[in-house]
């Protein structure tokens, strides 16, 4: 049988930095998911001094303020929390496409990981009822990504040939 070697997966948040960038529009919903993935980045072991929270007006605003965090090269990870619910119009469509997409571009481009915690619902009940886990969820997601990247940077380069 073959030995491979793995990742384990690391939840201790003690050392990290986390930036978190929080949607004002439906306010409700932003604030329970900040209120849980706080919550659970304490309970992680992150430091209250070591947790940024900046607030932009929407979710179409969320990775500018991600970038500027993510070029003070002062974070392990970074956190979006939203509420997109869906109204009417396209607009839904189109916020919830190009929120996603710029967060995607932020991390790759940064290297640096990002937990998406934009909730896309149909409803205010769905929302209320996603929050809780989402907002927890990316705490997760954030610490076990920024100590993964750690280590994938500490492994050791090939030798090359001589």
């Amino acid at each position: 049988m073959m030995t491979v070697n793995t990742f384990e997966i690391d939840l201790q948040g003690q050392d990290l930095r986390i930036g978190i960038v929080q949607s004002r529009f439906n306010e409700e919903i932003c604030r329970g998911l900040l209120g849980a993935c706080l919550e659970e980045l304490k309970r992680l072991g992150v430091a209250d001094e070591d947790i940024l929270v900046a607030t932009v007006p929407g979710a179409l605003e969320i990775p500018t303020a991600l970038q500027k965090m993510a070029e003070s090269q002062q974070f392990d990870a970074l956190i979006a929390v939203g509420g997109i619910i869906k109204g009417e119009t396209y607009h839904f469509e189109l916020v919830s496409n190009e929120s996603a997409a710029g967060i995607s571009r932020v991390a790759l481009d940064f290297d640096m990981p990002i937990a998406n915690a934009i909730l896309t619902t149909y409803t205010d009940e769905q929302a209320e009822a996603r929050m809780v886990e989402k907002g927890t969820e990316a705490a997760r997601v954030a610490v076990e990504m920024a100590n993964l990247v750690m280590a994938i940077d500490e492994l050791e380069p090939p030798e090359e040939d001589e």
